[in-house]
């Protein structure tokens, strides 16, 4: 399907344009076929999934190529765990895809709207000391490039292109298919407990040692951190699902539709932040439960927001945490959204943000109707410090010369850059910033 471009925009409505016209391919050869007219007409192209980074690495000035109709298994072995599938295919429906086969995702982040191929190339990540981001699953891609001709990734074929691939900020051609790894299923016992942040940050490293999955928030204007631990358990395993009332009391009614009220009133009434967020701590209960594994990991999240996420090496996440807390103490702001902090293995991928080195990730938000850009930028500086990486799907303010200092396969990324897309049909303004021109 083929239409005049009208103006779009991503979730968090921090990036939106006009394309020359918008198509919706339902197949790898209709990818193709659009490809090789936008090429005869002198247009760049650029895909889009859910439109859930931050950033403007999907902004498509000419060709836009929605991928909502590219959803779906197109293979799946019970014995290996490879999973093949379609590029469009939203991560709420990949648990549903591979129940039959007893199989599911090895890790995922804490959000499940986004599409495949968007997850991977952005370098979507969820939490676990042992686990790498998403784009450590993928075994293999099938790629569109700029020439209009189909190109297999994977061990057996331009296997050398692989770590390069994966995390290819959709500048190397349009990915149609994806082939994950996937691991039998199983489920997660959790435990969810508000603790004191000092005694949090004193035992942090022992405690993500310890434990498959570790991550906590922290309300600004607290002294306490919302903890999550996860333990990985046998499919088999007993499970012990939350209250259905509890559950839908606590996600739907306090954490999105309370939250969405108070984060609208805090922009005409900033002062109630610091007593709402105490509030906020104070009614997050300890909980105990299991379930299968997506239904532990994914949490809704309903209020837009914006969002800047940096990788450090794991070992300086503490000191660059009091930093943040520091620093939002000496300016005053009143943060009305929490701070994050996941961790992530060492990988080899060239432009994950955990690679060659096991990582911490400190995530700060803001209320989309906020500015966040002081806050942003006074943040960006700190991670700065401690060789910092931000999420590719997520708001920064670095250039190709910057970030050229902090992956050592950057030039390595852009030589296959110009290999696969010489004449940038895949480009656009964001990625003239961050890999040059």
């Amino acid at each position: 399907m083929t239409r005049p471009g009208g103006t779009w925009q991503n979730w968090g409505r921090s990036a939106s344009i006009r394309p020359v016209r918008v198509e919706r391919p339902r197949t790898p050869e209709g990818v193709q076929r659009a490809v090789k007219a936008a090429a005869k007409q002198g247009l760049t192209v650029k895909a889009v999934g859910a439109g859930h980074s931050f950033t403007g690495i999907a902004m498509a000035p000419g060709v836009l190529l929605e991928l909502d109709d590219m959803q779906g298994l197109v293979s799946a072995d019970r014995q290996t765990g490879l999973v093949t599938l379609l590029a469009g295919t939203r991560l709420h429906r990949v648990p549903g895809l591979l129940a039959p086969y007893g199989l599911a995702m090895e890790n995922l982040g804490d959000i499940d709207r986004q599409s495949i191929s968007g997850a991977i190339s952005t370098g979507t990540h969820g939490t676990g000391a042992q686990f790498g981001g998403i784009a450590t699953q993928v075994r293999g891609l099938t790629l569109i490039t700029a020439d209009g001709e189909f190109l297999r990734i994977d061990g057996e074929q331009n296997s050398e292109l692989l770590a390069g691939a994966v995390v290819g900020l959709g500048a190397l051609g349009v990915v149609v298919e994806v082939t994950l790894q996937c691991v039998p299923a199983f489920v997660l016992q959790a435990v969810d407990a508000p603790q004191p942040l000092d005694e949090t940050l004193d035992t942090i490293h022992e405690r993500v040692a310890a434990s498959d999955h570790v991550e906590f928030y922290w309300h600004p204007h607290t002294d306490v951190a919302l903890t999550k631990t996860q333990t990985r358990l046998p499919e088999s395993a007993r499970r012990e699902s939350l209250p259905a009332f509890g559950h839908w009391l606590d996600e739907t009614v306090l954490t999105n539709g309370v939250f969405r009220m108070f984060c609208a009133t805090s922009r005409i009434l900033p002062g109630i932040i610091p007593p709402f967020n105490r509030l906020a701590v104070q009614l997050t209960g300890d909980a105990t439960y299991s379930d299968q594994s997506h239904r532990v990991l994914i949490h809704k999240r309903n209020v837009r927001f914006r969002e800047m996420e940096y990788a450090i090496p794991v070992e300086h996440v503490v000191p660059a945490f009091r930093e943040v807390q520091q620093l939002i103490a000496d300016r005053g702001w009143k943060i009305e959204f929490p701070v994050e902090v996941r961790f992530a293995k060492a990988d080899d991928l060239w432009l994950s943000t955990a690679s060659g080195r096991d990582s911490a990730y400190i995530a700060v938000h803001r209320y989309w109707r906020a500015d966040p850009r002081e806050y942003f930028d006074a943040v960006e500086q700190i991670m700065a410090g401690y060789g910092g990486r931000p999420h590719w799907g997520k708001l920064h303010s670095l250039t190709a010369d910057q970030l050229r200092e902090r992956y050592p396969r950057f030039d390595d990324f852009v030589a296959l850059r110009d290999r696969l897309d010489p004449a940038r049909m895949f480009g656009n303004r964001h990625l003239e910033r961050i890999l040059g021109a």
